[in-house]
């Protein structure tokens, strides 16, 4: 449209009507003469408008979403880094916890032992090709570490170590068949030999062949001379299998060793000796045995009249009885029907 001096005041114009209109419509409240235009217009224009949004509402929201992406990609990486860190941290939590426990048992071993350890870590466990059993630990001759020193854990004998560098060691496990050590029994003190087996469990010979041995029954460490290789008193295993006697001058059992030789991590060679025997002390405490149940005994004792408490109960004993006189056969004898027949 042409800027003439018609069209500003057509412009005025209108501007003046649609003031009017306003200010009618606003005086008229609910009763507005300008109500019915309104709605007239809602029902041609309604429909047309409705088309029209849901027409552009998935290109609004395909905009906003691209708008927003960027954002969101943003927080989603926060959220999975976040995640990631947090279960690294209970990961390190529950292996702390492990770890912690398993210093806390090889203290308390050393402890009652009389035992001065060196703690060590499991780094490194040999091929198990031909029966080799070994590990490795990050500890060394600059630590004060000798070839033949007696290696524990927080359950018992671990093994020996067979080759000292400046800051690592090897240590020959109990299990590995190359590896013999001197065992006395808990309380009778029988005295043997423990051969490792690899996965099997540990064969012990008796030197006693008429040794008196059950299942359950518990061995520690003879000791060396020198307390090389191996102190008295280190826990080895419990007998889960003892071979009959035949007659022989020694006699085999078979012992489940404590040391769990596949997953060794906090361990402690023990570079000085005690100075006793430590014999039994070191073993575990047994665990306390159940105590019975206690039995209730029910006595059922006669009244001031003679009759049982319950009198009904004794009033049928007495018929039953009654008519087992009547007809001349003696009352059911139930302990005798409970017997079978030797037919």
């Amino acid at each position: 449209m042409r800027d003439t001096r018609e069209s500003r005041l057509l412009l005025v114009l209108l501007i003046a009507i649609a003031f009017a209109l306003i200010t009618v419509d606003i005086r008229g409240g609910e009763e507005s003469p300008v109500d019915g235009a309104r709605q007239a217009a809602a029902t041609v224009f309604g429909p047309v408008e409705s088309g029209v949004a849901a027409a552009v509402a998935p290109i609004g929201n395909a905009i906003g979403a691209v708008r927003d992406s960027g954002e969101r990609h943003d927080r989603i990486s926060e959220l999975e880094r976040e995640n990631a860190a947090l279960k690294q941290r209970l990961g390190s939590d529950d292996r702390n916890r492990s770890r912690l426990r398993e210093l806390d048992g090889l203290i308390r071993t050393a402890a009652a032992g009389q035992y001065g350890i060196k703690g060590a870590e499991v780094i490194a466990i040999g091929a198990a090709q031909g029966f080799s059993w070994t590990v490795t630990i990050d500890i060394g001759a600059q630590d004060g570490i000798r070839r033949d020193m007696t290696v524990v854990n927080g359950d018992g004998l671990v093994g020996r170590v067979t080759t000292v560098g400046p800051s690592t060691s090897t240590v020959l496990l109990a299990n590995d068949p190359d590896f013999t050590v001197g065992t006395r029994m808990e309380k009778t003190s029988e005295l043997g030999f423990a051969t490792g087996q690899g996965d099997r469990p540990l064969l012990v010979q008796l030197l006693n062949g008429k040794s008196k041995v059950k299942k359950g029954d518990r061995l520690v460490t003879f000791g060396s001379q020198g307390n090389k290789p191996f102190v008295p008193g280190v826990p080895v295993g419990e007998v889960i299998r003892v071979d009959p006697s035949g007659g022989d001058l020694t006699r085999n059992i078979y012992v489940r060793p404590y040391a769990a030789f596949s997953r060794l991590d906090i361990v402690g060679v023990v570079v000085q000796a005690p100075s006793s025997d430590p014999r039994d002390m070191v073993l575990p405490p047994r665990p306390a045995k159940p105590k019975p149940t206690p039995t209730v005994t029910v006595t059922v004792t006669p009244g001031a009249d003679g009759e049982t408490e319950d009198g009904q109960a004794a009033d049928e004993q007495t018929q039953d009885d009654g008519q087992a006189q009547d007809t001349g056969q003696d009352p059911p004898d139930e302990t005798a029907a409970d017997v079978p027949d030797d037919e």
